[in-house]
């Protein structure tokens, strides 16, 4: 078993390793930057050690910093959690040259995964079923145009090297391609110092699912069905659950996409936990989107469902054990959903709120988890995400599971900055959200139907039930009307 941890992140996810490594009696080490020396992942831990200023660039993202650290305390290993330097190759492959043991998956694999394009090629000798489009960068406008053409559009231009929707532009017709292709690289170059852009056909109003795998290094590869992440703002995910509404009706379907990903990920010699992300169209055709060589962040919904510690499972097999779950083990039981919540400001846009955190009063109640890095008193900083908690509750259908996170939401009062909860209360009585009638523009469409629509008796009759406002006297308090807009989306 390890010896000593290094956790070379903060927050939340910093605070869920420790913990985990609490129940295993393997001591944990945290790292932080001069703003985080009060967070509460440095208290938690065993041991702390400073790395820098409040910069990512002067701490967190400090290779040789978080490499110093770990030999000073006699770390043997590090957990890069999410975000930060989690899926940096060159990260790695230093640990690795190092001694010590990167919790995730080799270097190599991570490089291949890396590059979009790569991981599309990789794919495709794979068989994982990959969208129509380039399978290397495009060298110019030109050739976008006549890789169009023969897909048909709308097509889509991503950055080579990008993620979190940066780099990545729409093109409906062909005389906007041109400029969208010079934008997209531009924004690439300035994001990820890499101009390289593909194109591939559009997915029209798909879902995004992703399906959880577990490797070992003795060859045994598992996948732990899927989670739904079509709920999403400016292709960041907001809510997430598990099992997919879609796939829970076609479990073929589960075991296709299951086998897909544990293909590719086998392809590219990939170890410990990792994510592979699809596109499904209302046919139930599914394309390889990309591969989070990492935990996610919504990796609780699928603890939820299976019962499996994924962190245990990530430290297990960086220390060389075999994986005692076989495909046949894996059982769903129930259904998950997770909301981020985050310090901003929903009537401004989703701004960040940092501040002091006044005051704090959290859920509690069976099936209710919280993931959470915060504390009263604490500052949330600006330097970082605003990722303040992550609410994750568990039912056996997906409408009690609504049920139960509107009421933890409804108990949840974080004083002293704004925060998304009333976004959440809203979106979840949603009656479109309710039939599960998912897809990646969701969002994008309810806003506007939002600004355009007034909530009929019925519809307003419909989210006071499930969100249990029936004591709240007056229709106008229901949570689907309140007053903040989304400003408009690029």
């Amino acid at each position: 078993m390890l010896r000593k941890v290094l956790i070379a992140n903060r927050g939340e996810i910093a605070v869920r390793v420790i913990r985990a490594l609490r129940e295993m009696n393997i001591p944990s080490v945290a790292v932080f930057s001069d703003v985080d020396r009060h967070a509460l992942h440095v208290r938690m831990a065993d041991e702390a050690v400073g790395i820098g200023g409040a910069a990512s660039a002067d701490s967190y993202l400090r290779m040789d910093k978080i490499i110093d650290a770990a030999r000073k305390v006699g770390a043997d290993s590090i957990h890069p959690g999410y975000g930060f330097l989690s899926e940096n190759a060159a990260f790695a492959a230093l640990c690795e040259k190092e001694g010590l043991i990167f919790i995730g998956p080799p270097s190599s694999a991570i490089e291949q995964l890396g590059s979009k394009t790569s991981a599309r090629q990789l794919a495709k000798r794979a068989g994982t079923p990959i969208p129509p489009g380039t399978e290397e960068a495009l060298n110019n406008a030109n050739e976008a145009k006549a890789i169009a053409r023969e897909v048909g559009y709308p097509v889509i231009l991503k950055a080579a090297s990008g993620g979190g929707g940066k780099g990545m532009r729409r093109v409906e017709r062909e005389e906007d391609l041109e400029a969208a292709f010079r934008d997209a690289s531009s924004e690439a170059e300035r994001s990820f110092r890499d101009s390289a852009v593909y194109i591939e056909k559009f997915i029209v109003r798909p879902r995004h699912i992703e399906i959880q795998i577990l490797g070992d290094h003795h060859g045994n590869m598992i996948y732990l069905g899927e989670r739904e992440c079509s709920i999403q703002r400016r292709h960041q995910k907001v809510v997430e659950e598990a099992p997919s509404p879609f796939i829970v009706n076609h479990p073929e379907l589960r075991a296709k996409m299951g086998e897909a990903a544990v293909a590719a990920a086998k392809e590219a010699g990939y170890t410990n936990a990792g994510t592979c992300e699809f596109l499904v169209d209302i046919h139930g055709n599914f394309y390889f989107l990309e591969m989070n060589t990492r935990l996610q962040v919504e990796h609780p919904v699928t603890e939820s469902i299976t019962s499996i510690d994924l962190v245990k499972w990530q430290l297990r097999i960086a220390a060389g054990e075999k994986l005692t779950l076989k495909q046949e083990d894996i059982s769903i039981r129930g259904w998950s959903m997770e909301c981020r919540l985050y310090a901003e400001d929903a009537d401004n846009g989703f701004l960040p709120s940092p501040g002091e955190i006044t005051s704090l009063s959290l859920p509690g109640g069976p099936g209710v988890r919280l993931d959470s890095g915060v504390y009263p008193g604490w500052k949330v900083p600006l330097e970082y995400d605003p990722l303040l908690i992550k609410l994750v509750a568990w039912a056996e259908t997906r409408e009690d599971v609504v049920h139960r996170l509107i009421r933890a939401l409804e108990e949840t009062h974080i004083g002293g900055i704004r925060t998304n909860v009333e976004f959440f209360l809203d979106l979840l009585a949603d009656t479109e959200f309710l039939a599960a009638d998912l897809h990646t523009g969701f969002l994008d469409e309810w806003f506007t139907r939002r600004k355009k629509h007034e909530f009929t008796p019925a519809e307003i009759e419909a989210a006071k039930r499930v969100s249990a406002l029936a004591r709240r006297p007056k229709p106008q308090q229901v949570h689907v009307k309140s007053k903040w807009k989304e400003l408009p989306l690029r």
